[in-house]
């Protein structure tokens, strides 16, 4: 398999340096040159295959000959170390969790997958040591320090807006310490995203330190969100029924792995992704207009994105505006419609949602309103993440589960920077 350049002005590469390059050279995200269906039977069977069969299946084609089958499967087995299960909210809506790993939050599949593809590129130590160099406006973070902790050959420095992420967050990605190090930004998570896109590009800097990325622009970190779809449908009693999606949408790299398993044979009638305020996509489907803005801060700061990188991918992938309006809706909800749906969600069904998995449980009520389906919402961390949201909007106090009681006591340790340059000085006088 060979990956190209989204603005195709670069070489094809292997999925091996589209990895350990993770933007191309003319600042184009990498994209799989082909996408072959699965099939019929494979989705026939689905409900007697593990985690990993299904996974592998999933993934292969993406990897190639890169990594030997065996390894693969033990990279898998290895990321897919806990459970995904769909909860049904009512009849129609469930949720499907995706907060069982190590740090609670979806990006576990992802960071872990890339993590341990990395851990078997440098196996001889013949790979250059790498900076994985990336910004983080929650849940990336965290979960990236997890999977990269400890891997030989690989530094993580990590860029946070100040202020801006919660507590337990902050604390997963400030306190491993060893080969993880915090940068924590005054200012949005744009700038910090500005900031890494900008080191990418600055060659005094890439000639003195070997930078790739673990945000979902990867195609490691992304393609791996392809498996909890899957393993979704795996779930169902009633395959027939029409499936729609609502993903929770910031950076938009999970909806869009999602979609890459639909053009894999996944039988998916609707993708919605439901955003905050930050509502650049709804605004695109409504007037066909493109228009990145500097990000809004909101309750679901996770996706308080304003210029999702992998919009482009999906653009790719359905080729023009007519079909991708026909699979993707988008809409918009404001942070008081948001702690409405919490209450609405624990109300009616006793189950508490974090103000993400409400955002698309919003998404699933409002395409509801005229269409019909199974609805699934990507509950995409758990509520302990969000305390000073979920806590008083409910009026109940969440209980600290085992993974975050191993942080929240320890020491933060980060250096606080304000611009570009602070950085770059940073990453060239620490190596």
């Amino acid at each position: 398999m060979q990956y190209y350049s989204l603005n195709k002005k670069a070489p094809n590469v292997s999925f091996k340096d589209a990895v350990i390059k993770g933007i191309a050279p003319d600042k184009g995200l990498y994209f799989p040159e082909s996408i072959t269906p699965l099939s019929q039977n494979f989705f026939n069977k689905i409900e007697t295959l593990s985690t990993t069969e299904i996974a592998y299946e999933a993934i292969k084609q993406f990897v190639g000959a890169e990594i030997p089958e065996n390894e693969l499967k033990k990279i898998i087995k290895d990321t897919l170390s806990f459970d995904f299960p769909v909860v049904p909210i009512n009849d129609t809506i469930a949720s499907l969790e995706l907060f069982h790993g190590p740090t609670m939050a979806f990006k576990d599949v992802g960071a872990r997958f890339m993590a341990r593809c990395f851990g078997y590129f440098n196996k001889d130590k013949a790979t250059t040591k790498v900076t994985v160099l990336v910004a983080t406006s929650g849940d990336t973070g965290g979960a990236v320090a997890s999977g990269f902790f400890g891997v030989e050959g690989i530094d993580v420095v990590i860029l946070y807006p100040s202020g801006k992420v919660s507590e337990v967050q902050e604390k997963q990605l400030t306190t491993l310490g060893n080969n993880i190090k915090a940068l924590e930004v005054n200012g949005t998570f744009d700038d910090c995203q500005a900031m890494v896109k900008t080191a990418f590009l600055d060659e005094e800097l890439t000639s003195q330190r070997n930078l790739t990325s673990a945000n979902s622009i990867n195609v490691a970190r992304w393609l791996p969100q392809m498996f909890y779809f899957f393993f979704a449908y795996k779930q169902l009693k009633d395959k027939n029924k029409d499936l729609v999606f609502s993903i929770p949408s910031g950076n938009f790299g999970n909806i869009c792995a999602g979609i890459m398993a639909q053009q894999l044979g996944l039988p998916v009638k609707q993708f919605i992704a439901a955003t905050n305020a930050n509502n650049i996509v709804p605004n695109y489907l409504e007037t066909g207009i493109y228009s990145p803005k500097p990000s809004k801060q909101t309750i679901s700061n996770a996706m308080d994105v304003g210029d999702p990188s992998n919009f482009i991918r999906i653009q790719e992938i359905y080729g023009s505006d007519k079909e991708l309006k026909k699979n993707l809706s988008s809409y918009s909800f404001s942070d008081d419609e948001t702690r409405e749906a919490m209450k609405e969600i624990k109300q009616n069904s006793g189950y508490v949602a974090d103000p993400h998995g409400a955002v698309g449980y919003l998404g699933l009520k409002k395409y509801f309103e005229n269409n019909n389906g199974q609805g699934i919402f990507l509950e995409t961390a758990h509520p302990v993440k969000f305390l000073d949201v979920v806590e008083p909007v409910l009026n109940e106090t969440i209980k600290y589960p085992q993974q975050i009681l191993n942080v929240i006591d320890k020491e933060k340790k980060s250096t606080i920077i304000s611009t570009y340059q602070e950085l770059k000085t940073y990453l060239i006088n620490t190596k």
